[in-house]
């Protein structure tokens, strides 16, 4: 019998903060609920470190602007309640382990006939789907640890009340998540990262805890499960070091990628050999050798500034004929290495002509040929895959770099100085062990998430100003349009015109940008600007007008309060409106004096009335010739976040899509930092793509663009 016990971790206790009773149970069921809970912790934490990044991918790639609110809304409230979820999520956990072996078998009754919305279903097919990946995965080893539980406990325990199972752990994810303030799009994405980050390492939890009873005697004679395959494990390992001096075991998957690649690269073998006729045998460089020659080359890579005389291919042949001479054998590189030597060449080539990026980032892209060389002849996984630290540096740095001005003026600020000393630090520091690259990653996605979110506010703060700028020249129009419908053609006094077109207006403005054509706010506006103007139209039933005049006055004077008119103007105004109305209703022999009747002077309205400060949308529409047709269908497919460079000016500036007005026919861009830069319409940005002033720019990922670039010109030539 195993002794009972009430100790558990104080980082654990401190977690639920003393809210629950601590729970009477064998000393190793504790202490396979510690380890797991540690375990659980950690995938929690590398779930809201990522998830930042892909809900604001997610909104990046959105094409409807309510998506890409609903995403950054989400961002916003997971960082705000990331760590109630996480308390939460543990508390939960600890209270069904508390219970554990105890729980009411009745219990799913009495929701089982309950109906489910289409959200709940969805969420229960995704959950279910994350279960059947992990069971199929890990099924073996969750089963002996349930089997050497029952033991533990005594008691049957089955899989589905099993606190350690799958499901359980969806649920509390799920319990804990409640409070969120996202949909159901959000929530299903957050799932994804919870079986990506939380149930991705469940086989850990299952191992440790079979390992642990097994070493307690519990089942001792059960089989050890299988393992995962190694390939999975370097898949999921959040860092791959090299160990100095020692070459990794090649990852099956980049092995047969460069095996496939060999074949191109076969027809481009020879480059690398020294001219020495006179050696009696050949000996190939190992790659180990090789490695060293390389990082003797690397301290002499010259800097951005200098002249580009340094060329790879020539300082190898140097130094193996130098080698080849001293030893008096041939030397050469092997054939497989000539081939890295060669792909990475290519790609680098690719690099340095490649005019999406900015011109200034090619020469220190550059500068990254020899150690990037050095982790392809380590590690064969950088061509296949996409998470590889190498890769996804050389990715993040070109992607972030997309908007930098051309110029003298980009070259100093805070991102190119941070390129610049990540791209030192590799040279002066890398020799064998990659994981310097995971480190810089690290440290440059936390720099560039942070330059990246003032980006972003700033962009929203031009977006947010386009936006009321539109609204505010679209409810100028409509006030323009009540005014010239109500007043043009008319013979009226001038008093009240002037009061309309300069005071009322203002009124009217008000009530439709705060409340919308469709309120309440706007029609009275509208009714009291009708009812002034048919008071003040002789002639005039005395005893009607009687009646209107409180209930119009009382409106007129809220009207202009909430306009803030002078009060000296609002009394000018009502003095003579009380004369207007006196006129209305009187005979020509009752007209007031001669001065007063100047005062009192009718206008006739012949031209439509245009308020102050109308403005026009920048690039007026234009007409569109069939031959921009296409162009046009470009413009229109434009997604938010596409980067362009515009060429009709003394230097080449790059902006971004960041805004599409389409009550103005406006499309605005801005540079990296989230200042307008430039707008058209979208006529007018057809015509501007067709005639080459400026063209969008591809801002896929690198490392792709330039392989895939790399081996389409191998397969050509192999063609040829």
């Amino acid at each position: 019998m195993q002794k009972e016990g009430k100790v558990v971790p104080l980082a654990a206790a401190i977690d639920r903060g003393g809210r629950m009773p601590l729970p009477c149970l064998p000393v190793l069921l504790l202490q396979v609920r510690d380890k797991a809970a540690l375990q659980l912790r950690q995938g929690l934490q590398d779930l809201f470190d990522n998830a930042d990044d892909t809900l604001f991918e997610m909104a990046d790639k959105a094409l409807d602007r309510c998506d890409q609110n609903l995403y950054f809304e989400a961002m916003r409230d997971l960082r705000l309640k990331r760590k109630s979820i996480e308390r939460g999520f543990l508390d939960i956990f600890y209270d069904t382990f508390a219970r554990i072996g105890q729980v009411d078998l009745l219990a799913h009754l009495a929701d089982a006939g309950k109906p489910r919305s289409k959200a709940q279903v969805e969420r229960a097919v995704a959950v279910e789907g994350m279960v059947g990946r992990v069971l199929s995965r890990d099924g073996i080893a969750l089963q002996q640890l349930v089997l050497r539980l029952q033991v533990l406990l005594d008691r049957p325990l089955y899989e589905q009340h099993n606190p350690l199972g799958p499901a359980a752990l969806c649920d509390y994810f799920l319990d804990a998540g409640r409070n969120l303030g996202v949909g159901l799009r959000v929530k299903l994405v957050l799932l994804k990262l919870f079986e990506r980050y939380v149930l991705r390492d469940a086989d850990i939890i299952y191992n440790q805890a079979n390992q642990l009873l097994r070493a307690a005697g519990v089942l001792a004679e059960l089989p050890l499960p299988p393992r995962r395959r190694a390939e999975d494990r370097r898949m999921r390992a959040r860092r791959g070091p090299v160990t100095k001096g020692q070459a990794p075991d090649a990852d099956a998957t980049g092995q047969a990628c460069f095996n496939a690649l060999q074949t191109l690269l076969a027809p481009v073998r020879g480059q690398f050999a020294p001219r020495l006729h006179s050696a009696t045998s050949v000996q190939p460089v190992s790659t180990a050798d090789l490695l060293r020659l390389l990082s003797h080359l690397q301290r002499y890579v010259p800097a951005t500034h200098q002249a580009d005389d340094f060329d790879l291919g020539q300082q190898l042949e140097q130094l193996l004929l130098r080698v080849s001479v001293r030893s008096g054998t041939h030397r050469r590189i092997a054939s497989a290495d000539e081939d890295m030597l060669n792909l990475v060449g290519r790609l680098f080539a690719f690099i340095e002509r490649d005019d999406n990026l900015p011109a200034s980032l090619r020469p220190l892209l550059a500068r990254l040929h020899i150690p990037l060389l050095k982790v392809a002849l380590l590690d064969k996984g950088l061509f296949s895959r996409a998470s590889h630290p190498a890769r996804r540096l050389l990715n993040e740095i070109a992607t972030a770099a997309m908007g930098w001005e051309c110029g003298s003026k980009g070259l100093r600020d805070s991102l190119h100085l941070k390129v610049e000393r990540i791209v030192q630090r590799l040279l002066n520091d890398f020799a064998e062990d990659a994981s310097l690259f995971a480190e810089l990653l690290d440290d440059f996605v936390a720099f560039n998430q942070d330059e990246r979110r003032r980006n972003e506010l700033l962009e929203q703060r031009t977006r947010d100003a386009e936006l009321g700028r539109a609204r505010a020249l679209q409810a100028r129009q409509q006030v323009q349009q009540v005014l010239n419908q109500r007043l043009r053609g008319r013979l009226l006094p001038q008093v009240v015109v002037q009061m309309l077109v300069q005071t009322w207006s203002q009124v009217l403005l008000l009530a439709w940008l705060k409340q919308g054509e469709a309120s309440r706010a706007w029609r009275e506006a509208l009714q009291t600007m009708d009812t002034l103007l048919v008071s003040v139209t002789p002639p005039q039933d005395p005893q009607a007008l009687l009646q209107q005049v409180p209930s119009l006055l009382k409106a007129l004077r809220d009207g202009l309060t909430s306009v803030a008119l002078d009060s000296l103007a609002t009394r000018e105004f009502f003095l003579q409106l009380e004369q207007l109305h006196l006129r209305a209703c009187a005979t020509s022999s009752e007209l007031p004096p001669g001065g007063q009747r100047q005062r009192l002077s009718d206008v006739l309205v012949a031209e439509d009335i245009v308020l102050a400060i109308a403005e026009e949308p920048a690039c007026a529409p234009l007409q569109v010739a069939d031959a921009q047709a296409a162009a046009l269908q470009q413009v229109q497919r434009l997604r938010i976040g596409t980067w362009f460079e515009v060429l009709d000016e003394a230097e080449p500036q790059r902006c971004k899509l960041v805004a599409r007005i389409d009550s103005s026919d406006r499309l605005v861009f801005a540079n990296r930092t989230g200042m307008k830069v430039h707008e058209w319409s979208a006529a007018s940005l057809a015509q501007a793509l067709q005639r080459g002033d400026l063209r969008v720019l591809d801002d896929g990922l690198l490392f792709e663009r330039a392989l895939e670039a790399v081996l389409d010109g191998l397969r050509r030539r192999q063609v040829q």
